[in-house]
């Protein structure tokens, strides 16, 4: 469903951004019917002071940081907690590299058109860090696709981005699971598996 409101991006060598492990299965579909190139998205969120969901700003996996210099105001999130919260979510991105990274190198997002997704978004933290972290390396067009997420969370995200395609933005919201008939986890070895076919398609 999602892939198909996706239709103008068909031939359009679009990458798929997939926030893993549940956006990689998402971003799968979109990716083969579209014609795109999957990417994995190994950015971390900083998260405030007594609530990690809240993201003050990312990490990408280059090492460049992007503070949300509001959001962090209001916090008391200061440059001394921004470094150490920095030191731990890259040393988290460093062992997601060494995983992934010699199955899929890491594409270039310059100049193109992106589109990022995951299987759904609450808080839509990781998201957000995510677009702020793509948002570093200059793409043409910036896409978040997904399949549901609650009203308040899809519009505030839809600022940061040049489209913003979203199934559902209920205003009863629980979880994203429960918009699903089945919502496994991810297996590593499913991740690993797409990882790897993905890689020999596009060398």
């Amino acid at each position: 469903m999602l892939a198909a409101e996706l239709g103008e991006y068909c031939g359009k060598n679009a990458i798929v951004g997939a926030i893993l492990r549940g956006g990689l299965i998402v971003a799968l579909e979109i990716a083969e019917a579209i014609g795109g190139e999957i990417e994995i998205i190994l950015a971390k969120k900083l998260g405030a002071p007594g609530n990690p969901e809240l993201a003050v700003g990312a990490v990408s996996e280059n090492g460049k940081v992007v503070v949300n210099k509001s959001i962090a105001s209001k916090v008391g999130a200061d440059e001394q907690y921004i470094d150490v919260e920095h030191h731990i979510q890259s040393e988290q991105i460093e062992l997601l590299i060494k995983k992934y990274r010699g199955i899929l190198p890491k594409r270039n997002l310059t100049g193109r058109t992106v589109i990022l997704t995951d299987d759904g978004v609450a808080t839509g933290a990781t998201m957000k860090a995510s677009i702020w972290t793509v948002r570093q390396e200059n793409p043409e067009t910036l896409i978040v696709a997904l399949p549901v997420g609650p009203e308040e969370t899809v519009k505030d995200l839809s600022k940061y981005v040049d489209e913003l395609v979203c199934l559902r933005a209920p205003h009863s919201f629980s979880a994203v699971g429960q918009f699903y008939e089945e919502f496994d986890q991810v297996d590593e070895s499913d991740v690993m598996r797409i990882l790897k076919k993905e890689s020999c398609k596009w060398t």
